[in-house]
């Protein structure tokens, strides 16, 4: 990857300092949301720079964007993630439009609330689920009214680990190899050449990290992410060809 731009290195240094707050204390400090990028800025801070171990997670498992929580040596108490989860719903779901994650992402921002604020966002048809931070969760619950044109109401969800179900849809096709770039090229209908310029320009994370080689090998259960485009998981080889080719299974989530 290449050198850290000045909002990078400012992300480092934040993650330093709660790193260190943590420790000097004895408190468990969080950060806000982590993207991809960021939590693999985390994950290759130098371990001399963090006075802290940590954990990371985004309110449910296999979460996309998480919180990192800096833990102090003598912890040996339960803690809890400053997070909420908010599920929205159209007010008459027989009017509503096909609300898209684009539509409900727009809707949270348009209330002036910071990116870093906000988790993921999983939707279904006529509903959202929606993890934020515990400082904000109020503010959007009593404040989001309308997604589009659709009017909706916003309640939150009990339970800290609720059963979240991801919609996919499984494709399958033939490679020449489990290379990371021919897998993304059936995935997202790309071409070879297309994909090289963005795993090398650092798009491509798979299992939370940053892979910017084209040859990489992939594993059965690996999940990619393809920044701005979406994420898939590689199920492995149904079966080979006479011709040496390999027919593969991917779920795309949507």
């Amino acid at each position: 990857m290449n050198e850290m731009n000045k909002d990078e290195l400012m992300l480092q240094k934040r993650l330093t300092e709660l790193s260190g707050v943590a420790y000097q204390r004895d408190i468990v400090t969080f950060s806000d949301f982590l993207n991809l990028n960021e939590q693999h800025i985390l994950h290759s801070t130098p371990k001399n720079l963090l006075s802290s171990g940590y954990e990371t997670f985004g309110g449910y498992e296999s979460a996309e964007r998480q919180m990192a929580a800096f833990l102090p040596d003598a912890l040996c108490y339960e803690y809890h993630y400053p997070i909420r989860i908010l599920r929205i719903r159209p007010s008459a779901p027989k009017f509503a439009e096909a609300l898209t994650h684009r539509d409900y992402l727009g809707a949270v921002l348009n209330l002036g609330i910071d990116r870093c604020k906000i988790g993921d966002f999983i939707v279904e048809e006529n509903a959202c689920t929606v993890f934020v931070s515990e400082s904000v969760a109020d503010y959007i619950a009593g404040s989001l009214v309308r997604v589009r044109h659709t009017n909706v109401t916003v309640e939150p969800v009990s339970g800290e680990k609720p059963e979240i179900t991801l919609n996919f849809r499984e494709i399958t096709g033939t490679v020449a190899s489990v290379r990371l770039d021919a897998v993304l090229a059936l995935a997202f209908s790309l071409s070879r050449s297309k994909l090289t310029g963005l795993i090398e320009g650092g798009r491509v994370f798979v299992n939370g990290k940053l892979v910017t080689s084209n040859g990489y090998r992939l594993k059965e259960g690996d999940i990619i992410s393809l920044r701005g485009m979406g994420r898939i998981a590689y199920n492995g080889v149904l079966s080979s060809t006479r011709k040496g080719r390999f027919q593969i299974s991917v779920s795309k989530y949507i």
